[in-house]
C-alpha cells in the first residue's frame, strides 16, 4: 500500500489532519487506529437503553477561537449549551467554579461582587513565590476554601498533593468576581447535536481517507509506503521506553441506569471530599435527550489503564524533554496532540493545534 501521508490515531487530533488533507491537497491519507471506534476520547455511543453516553467521560465544546468553531460547524449543527456544574461541600451543593453565588451559599452570606472580592482577599494567603497548584489556590482563595474545595479533589484526581503539581492544574479553574455561574465563559459553546461520533464520521466521510481500526500501527507500519507519519500516539510508546515510561493519570468509569427521568440536579457535580470517585455526569442533562430512563457515569481516577492526562510534575517534565530532543531529529515523522505531545489539550485547542500543524504541512 502506497500512501502521501500516514496517521497514528482517530481522535480529533489526527482526524482534523485527515479531513484537511484529504478535502484541501487531494491527497489519500491512511488512518491506523489500535481502538475499535474514531473520535479517540469524545466518542459517544448509545447504550443498551438507548441512552446516547460519552464512553470517555463528558466532553463538553467551548472555545473563544472563531476559527476552530467555524472548521467543526461544517460536520455537525449544534445545541445551545452552557454547562453548569455543582460541587457538594459540606452537605450543600454550590456551583463551580467559585462565583459571588458559590461563596454566598458556602458561608450564609448575601456578598455582593465588590464584597466578595474583599472577602477573598482577607481569605489568601501572602505566599512569595507560586511554585505549585497548592500555591495557587491558597493565594487565590485562602486554606478554608483550598481545603473544602480543591485539596483533596486534586489529591483524587491525580494521586499525589497538589504541592507536587505544576500550577497550571489549579490554575485552569477560574474564579469569577460575578455571579456567572457557567463553567465555561467562552463565547462559543455547545453539544453537536447529533453527538460527537456522528461529527467525527462527517469529517472523514472522504474517499481519499482510509481507516484502519482494531489496529497497533507497528504491527503494520512495515508493510506501508508512506511519505510522511502524523504521530498521535504517547511518545515514549514511540521510541519503545528508551528514556523511561512517561506518567499519565487514566480513569474507570462506572456507568450506572436508573429507571426514573432524572438523577441530579446538574450535568456534572463534583465530589471533591466525599466517595471515592471525583464526579458524576448525568448525560442526557449534556444532550438534551428525551428517555424514561437516566445514565450516569461516576469517575475513579487511577494510575493504570489508558493514558487520558500527563502528569504535570517536574520529574515528568524532565523526562519528556529527553523524547523532545528525539523528536526533533524526526524528518518524516511529526508529532501532534495530548499524548504525542505530553501536554493538556481541551478540544478546541488540539483542533487549533492540527489547523495549524496542516497549514505548516501543505504551505
Amino acid at each position: 500500500m502506497k500512501f502521501k501521508y500516514v496517521i497514528v490515531g482517530a481522535g480529533l487530533a489526527g482526524l482534523t489532519m485527515a479531513e484537511r488533507i484529504a478535502n484541501v491537497m487531494n491527497e489519500k491519507v491512511l488512518v491506523i487506529e489500535k481502538r475499535s471506534h474514531i473520535g479517540g476520547n469524545v466518542y459517544d455511543s448509545y447504550n443498551d437503553d438507548g441512552i446516547l453516553i460519552h464512553n470517555y467521560g463528558p466532553h463538553i465544546f467551548h472555545t473563544n477561537d472563531k476559527g476552530v468553531y467555524q472548521y467543526l460547524s461544517k460536520f455537525t449543527k449544534w445545541n445551545d449549551f452552557w454547562h453548569r456544574v455543582l460541587t457538594y461541600v459540606d452537605g450543600n451543593l454550590v456551583p463551580m467554579p467559585i462565583t459571588v453565588e458559590t461563596i454566598n451559599k458556602l458561608y450564609k452570606l448575601n456578598l455582593s461582587c465588590s464584597q466578595v472580592e474583599e472577602f477573598l482577599k482577607e481569605q489568601a494567603e501572602d505566599i512569595s513565590e507560586i511554585k505549585t497548584s497548592r500555591d495557587v489556590a491558597l493565594s487565590k482563595v485562602g486554606r478554608d476554601i483550598y481545603e473544602k474545595i480543591f485539596e483533596t479533589y486534586t489529591r483524587k484526581q491525580w494521586g499525589v498533593d497538589p504541592g507536587d503539581l505544576d500550577t497550571s492544574v489549579i490554575s485552569r479553574i477560574p474564579i469569577r468576581l460575578n455571579r456567572d455561574t457557567r463553567y465555561f465563559a467562552d463565547k462559543y459553546q455547545g453539544m453537536p447535536s447529533h453527538g460527537y461520533t456522528r461529527m467525527c464520521e462527517n469529517m472523514v466521510a472522504n474517499k481519499n481517507i482510509k481507516i484502519m481500526l482494531n489496529t497497533d500501527y507497528k504491527e503494520v507500519i512495515d508493510q506501508i509506503e508512506y511519505d510522511k507519519m502524523i504521530y498521535t500516539g504517547p511518545t515514549d510508546e514511540f521510541y519503545n521506553y528508551k528514556h523511561g515510561k512517561l506518567s499519565y493519570r487514566s480513569i474507570q468509569f462506572q456507568f450506572e441506569t436508573f429507571d426514573k427521568e432524572e438523577f441530579q440536579e446538574a450535568p456534572v457535580v463534583n465530589y471533591p471530599n466525599d466517595y471515592d470517585y471525583t464526579r458524576i455526569t448525568e448525560f442526557k442533562k449534556l444532550t438534551w435527550q428525551e428517555h424514561k430512563k437516566t445514565t450516569i457515569c461516576k469517575e475513579f481516577p487511577c494510575s493504570e489503564g489508558e493514558p487520558y492526562y500527563p502528569f504535570p510534575t517536574k520529574d515528568c517534565k524532565a523526562r519528556f524533554a529527553l523524547y523532545e530532543e528525539d523528536m526533533k531529529k524526526e524528518e518524516n515523522v511529526l508529532f501532534l496532540g495530548r499524548l504525542a505531545e505530553y501536554r493538556y489539550y481541551n478540544m478546541d485547542a488540539v483542533v487549533r493545534r492540527a489547523l495549524d500543524l496542516f497549514l505548516e504541512v501543505s504551505s
